[in-house]
């Protein structure tokens, strides 16, 4: 029968008992949760991320959110001229794309810490309601681009004239 940890902590066993399946299921849990480390060889550096090799391709970060009359879509483009973004908007889905050219080229092995992502990005935001795609409009300034959606009002109605004839 086993025992709870808090028998085995408050009741006077011989030392015998000191390993016990309590102590077997710790160190299984323990050897679960162990995580492969990853070297290049030297143990003063890290190893470089081989996340931006070409043909990967970056999710861009968005925050999305609405006002009684938008919505409004923000995201950071930090090292990407207005030009390079191409943003394509429907009526329920919008979809940013580009790229981030690394202008310096640094040898692998030459680097401590590489966590900046260079090469192409997109993002597709499926919208929570339909928008105006005509009206809408983007801006960026200091490395982050706003895309305001104005939102379709469904609720309003506009009455017609018939004409005669």
């Amino acid at each position: 029968m086993k025992r709870s940890f808090f028998d085995r902590l408050f009741s006077n066993h011989s030392a015998s008992d000191a390993f016990d399946s309590f102590d077997e299921e710790l160190q299984a849990t323990a050897s679960r949760k162990e995580t492969p480390v990853r070297t290049n060889g030297s143990a003063s550096r890290p190893a470089p991320l081989d996340d931006n090799s070409p043909g990967n391709e970056g999710q861009l970060p968005v925050d999305v959110h609405q006002t009684a009359s938008d919505i409004i879509i923000r995201a950071f483009v930090a090292g990407v001229r207005p030009d390079e973004l191409n943003i394509s908007i429907s009526r329920d889905m919008v979809e940013v794309e580009g790229s981030r050219i690394e202008r310096e080229q640094v040898a692998g092995p030459d680097y401590f810490t590489r966590e900046l992502f260079w090469g192409s990005f997109s993002r597709t935001i499926l919208l929570p309601q339909e928008i105006d795609a005509d009206a809408s409009s983007a801006s960026a300034k200091d490395g982050l681009v706003t895309i305001i959606l104005p939102k379709l009002d469904k609720a309003k109605h506009t009455k017609l004239r018939v004409k005669a004839g």
